[in-house]
């Protein structure tokens, strides 16, 4: 038993023996290979290394050699840049939370981490990094490097608290305070970046870098000499980028230092951040420049500051427009100006500038608000302002300089001084003629009955006295106008006014009007003797003379001053030759008068007499017994006139010739072609009563009767009453009661629609709706007028229809009246009337080709009105824009400007500006723009389209400021005008889009 003990107990010591030489066996050959893993990874051959630590635990039972195995997978895994290497750390750390090297892995892959400058994933691991169990030796190292990742992290707070821990001695002390003195720096301590630097400044390694920090931080510490002495030293050793850093820290000190000529090479060598200035750049570049009197230097630096709202742009502003006066360029510093005093930052410069601005726009004008509202306003700003007396001058006289009377009178209304009431009845009486000379002549009297009741300048008394009478003249008040026209003619010391030249000439025609013939022809005849130039008022004069003396019928003198007309042969020759005939022919001389109607017939072919020729003289033919010859000129007439209000009476003229010739049936036929043809008429009922007659003789009553229930307008047995309604009417109008005769021509007309009168009434009716401006009652009248057959009243009749709907607006009813009264007026003043008006209607509907092609023949006529040729122009010229034929609309406003007032003048100078701008040429197309600013301010609309096209201009000519100013201030102060102010827009953003380019403060706000 104890034997088989003993050789079982042998037996269990040689297995174990056995056993226990087959780990140790093992063992060692794990232990070999760990070696060799280990020297692998420390030779950097971290693939092959992780290779052999990953199969070494994956064979070993050793807890403590997986660990170790586990912790170089990871740290190869870190080296190798895999993508589960953190994963892997994390684990190890979680797998053997007892190893010794749980600290040393953080600590290790922060080491790599950050000498592979990865910062963040190095703070990422030294922060698990436990400081306590880290080894003495070690531990600069780690506050270093973790300073550093926090510093790099832009955490200066933590970077601080580790380098303050390496900064007194040590490896690490020069790099600590390197990076401290750069925080300090950074955070803008410069005293203690300074202190930091100085300790370094020896280090070779630092030497260079310290040399650019060392001479800003003296430069922001207001140590300018020194920075200059430091920077100019390091520019040599310098790159282009530091050389530029450099150039700013020295012209930038050059500049605090007043050495404004030691600067500008060294600000203009500075590059900008990424390429670019930013405004405060362009102000200290711009104003070294102002300083040593170069001021278009100085423009072309300010003048890029774009969007400036601070101090620095106020001042820069203000500076620009000081440059701007320097080279007498008073627009660009009206706005330099304008943009410092609305600026809040610096309260002297906001007076100034304001104070510059008020005066500089007294002297030039505004485009932006009226001159006495930038006067008075900078006077409410700064009531104890030492220019007071001076601005309060310059506010007095602005009211009249500025032309924007409409504005003017309403900053006067309020203010009683007696310097106001002078200003108060001027700007009324300027405003009074703006408006007549808008054909506003209702509004224009009310003018210059406000100017009469301040009457404090004698001159401006009687000049509103003379434009009041002749505002009354023209809305057909003639006695108040024949009033004030002798008021005038009595003041004082009118001699050399403009009005006295045309006075008699003016009285005359009063005169005139209110049939004073006598009267007119003394003033006419004065006019005459006194006037030599004006050849087309003499002209005019004659005939209205020759017209008098006509009426009054003094032939002899009529036939002479009509002569004297045709002799000057400027305007209606045709009419002073026509009338001298007639005048022949009352004076008996009828051979004479046949003789001079035959001339006339042939010597005006397109007269619109001419008709009224004809039939003059073929009733003198009749007179004479030379039927043939009088027959042959009615045939004459009828044909070659076949619309004309003679022709009734030329049909009815032949009736008689043959019914006194006994020829009866050819005077039937006339007879019932004028009853027929022209029913209702004077000559109609004169033609039937003949043919009554005819029939009577002939025996032919039945036949008579049958055919006079033709025609619907003879009642035989109602013409007694017709013509009693008629006269009862006919009465209450001659003697002047319009309510009774508008009462009685109604009832006619309703009892006699187709009467004998009913032409004649509708006429007179529509007249006198028309005189009380009831002119849709008057309408319907008229166009009954005009519908019926031509008589003596149709012509009338048609202006004064075309008159409504042309009030109206009603331009296509308009037109169609106004075309027949083109086709078939009589007077010439008729044909231009239905043409000019025409010309108008057709724009007005957008047909624009009709709309000049009318234009052009009022254009084509002769001796015109210089207002329809005004008019006729312009058409042309907004028809050929809106066409796009801008040639022919560039040549047509050029002929408007000549003569233009008012807002087509503003109108005219708007586009010569456009079109300067178009061809390039800026600087003129700004000229022409700053008058229509000065002169035409009260127009806003064209203000505004001025102002957007001289922004182009002045963006042209490289001065952006005063572009993106113009078109700043157009989208602020025009809001009224979407389509202007959406351009403004467009080409405010394509600007800055451009000039952000080179200048960061426009997308950044670094003002």
């Amino acid at each position: 038993m104890t034997l088989l003990k003993n050789i079982s107990l042998g037996l269990f010591l040689c297995v174990s023996s056995l056993l226990i030489a087959q780990e140790t066996a093992i063992y060692t050959s794990q232990f070999k290979d760990y070696q060799k893993a280990l020297t692998l990874y420390n030779n950097k051959q971290y693939k092959a290394a992780q290779s052999l630590f990953d199969d070494i635990k994956y064979n070993t039972e050793d807890d403590l050699l997986k660990s170790d195995c586990s912790y170089y997978i990871a740290n190869c895994a870190v080296r190798l840049n895999q993508k589960n290497a953190d994963d892997l750390i994390e684990d190890f750390v979680e797998d053997y939370p007892t190893s010794t090297k749980r600290n040393t892995a953080f600590l290790d892959v922060g080491d790599f981490y950050f000498e592979n400058s990865d910062y963040s994933r190095a703070r990422k691991w030294y922060e698990k990094v436990d400081e306590n169990s880290i080894a003495r030796s070690e531990q600069d190292k780690y506050n270093f490097n973790y300073g550093y990742s926090l510093y790099a992290t832009k955490n200066r707070t933590g970077a601080e608290k580790y380098l303050n821990r390496v900064k007194e001695n040590g490896e690490y002390t020069e790099q600590a305070k390197y990076y401290l003195g750069y925080m300090a720096y950074e955070g803008d301590d410069y005293d203690a970046a300074n202190d930091y630097f100085e300790a370094v400044s020896d280090n070779e390694k630092y030497k260079e870098k310290l040399s650019y920090y060392q001479a800003d931080l003296n430069f922001k510490l207001g140590k300018f000499d020194k920075a200059i002495e430091l920077a100019e030293a390091q520019l040599p050793k310098s790159n282009e980028e530091e050389k530029s850093e450099l150039s700013k820290i020295i012209g930038e000190s050059y500049f605090n230092l007043q050495k404004y000529a030691e600067a500008i090479p060294y600000l203009k060598n500075y590059n900008g951040k990424n390429g670019r200035w930013n405004n405060t750049d362009f102000y200290q570049l711009g104003y070294a420049y102002y300083k040593q009197d170069d001021f278009e230097n100085a423009i072309s630096e300010f003048n890029k500051i774009i969007n400036g709202n601070n101090s620095i742009a106020q001042n820069a502003y203000y500076h620009l427009g000081e440059s701007y006066i320097n080279l007498n360029k008073k627009t660009e510093a009206l706005n330099a100006f304008r943009n410092a005093s609305q600026m809040p930052f610096d309260d002297k410069i906001k007076e100034d500038a304001w104070l510059n601005y008020a005066k500089l726009s007294y002297e030039i004008g505004n485009p932006y608000q009226s001159v006495p509202q930038v006067l008075a306003g900078y006077l409410e700003a700064y009531p104890k302002t030492l220019y007071k007396e001076e601005i309060e001058t310059l506010l007095i006289d602005s009211y009249i300089t500025s032309k924007n009377y409409k504005e003017a009178l309403n900053l006067l209304e309020n203010r009683k001084s007696f310097e106001n009431k002078v200003a108060y009845q001027k700007v009324a009486f300027y405003r009074g003629i703006e408006l007549y000379n808008e054909d506003q002549y209702s509004e224009a009297l009310n003018m210059f009955e406000k100017s009469l009741s301040e009457p404090r300048d004698n001159v401006f008394v009687a000049r509103a006295t003379f434009w009041k009478a002749e505002t009354d003249y023209n809305l057909t008040n003639y006695n108040d106008a024949l009033i004030g026209f002798k008021q005038f003619k009595q003041q004082d010391g009118i001699s050399e006014l403009s009005e006295t030249k045309n006075l008699d000439y003016n009285l005359a025609y009063t005169y005139f009007k209110l049939k004073d013939y006598s009267q007119a022809s003394n003033y006419f005849k004065l006019f005459i003797d006194r006037t030599k130039e004006d050849k087309l008022r003499v002209n005019d004069a004659y005939l209205r003379l020759g017209d008098g003396y006509f009426v009054s019928s003094d032939y002899a003198k009529a036939i002479s001053a009509y002569d004297k007309a045709i002799g000057i042969n400027e305007i209606e020759t045709d009419y002073a030759a026509f009338q001298k005939a007639m005048s022949h022919g009352y004076m008996g001389k009828a051979s004479t008068k046949i003789k001079e109607l035959n001339t006339f017939i042939i010597g005006y072919p397109k007269s619109g007499l001419r008709d009224d020729a004809m039939y003059e003289l073929a009733n003198s033919y009749v007179k004479a017994n030379d039927t043939d010859k009088a027959m042959e000129m009615y045939d004459r007439l009828n044909s070659e006139y076949k619309r004309s209000a003679f022709v009734s009476k030329s049909l009815l003229r032949q009736g008689l010739v043959y019914y006194n010739s006994n020829e009866n049936e050819l005077a039937l036929n006339k007879f019932k072609k004028v009853a027929n043809d022209y029913a209702g008429s004077q000559e109609a009922v004169q033609a039937v009563s003949t043919a009554r007659l005819i029939y009577i003789d002939l025996g032919r009553v039945d036949e008579y009767a049958r055919w006079v229930k033709t025609l619907d307008y003879v009642e035989v047995t109602d013409a007694e009453l017709d013509n009693t309604t008629y006269l009862a009417a006919e009465k209450q109008y001659l003697d002047g009661n319009t309510d009774a005769a508008i009462t009685q021509f109604n009832k006619y007309i309703n009892a006699f629609p187709s009467g004998i009168h009913a032409v004649k009434s509708h006429f007179y009716l529509a007249q006198l709706y028309y005189k009380k401006e009831l002119f849709d009652n008057a309408k319907p009248h008229y166009k009954a007028v005009v519908e019926a057959a031509k008589s003596e009243y149709t012509e009338q009749a048609t202006v004064k229809l075309s008159e409504i709907y042309l009030n109206d607006s009603n331009w296509s009813e308009a037109i169609l009246v106004l075309k027949q009264l083109e086709a078939e007026a009589d007077y010439p003043q008729n044909i231009i009337y239905a043409q000019s008006n025409l010309m108008n209607a057709y724009y007005q509907t957008k047909d624009f080709t009709e709309a000049e092609s009318y234009a052009e023949k009022v254009l084509s006529k002769s001796n015109l009105d210089s207002k329809v040729k005004n008019d006729a122009q312009l058409i042309i010229a907004r028809s050929a824009w809106e066409t796009g034929n801008e040639s022919k609309a560039k040549s047509a406003y050029a002929e408007v400007q000549k003569t233009a007032s008012g807002i087509v003048a503003a109108e005219a100078l708007y586009y010569n500006a456009y079109f300067k701008n178009k061809d390039g040429k800026y600087a003129a197309s700004n000229t022409v723009i700053q008058k229509l600013a000065k002169d035409y301010s009260s127009y806003k609309l064209y203000s505004a389209k001025g102002l957007v096209v001289m922004a182009k201009n002045y963006y042209a000519l490289d001065d952006a400021f005063q572009a993106t100013y113009i078109l700043e201030s157009v989208i602020s102060s025009f809001p009224e005008y979407e389509d202007v102010v959406a351009e403004a827009k467009q080409e405010l953003d394509i600007i800055k889009s451009e000039e952000a380019k080179t200048n960061s403060s426009i997308e950044s706000g670094d003002n």
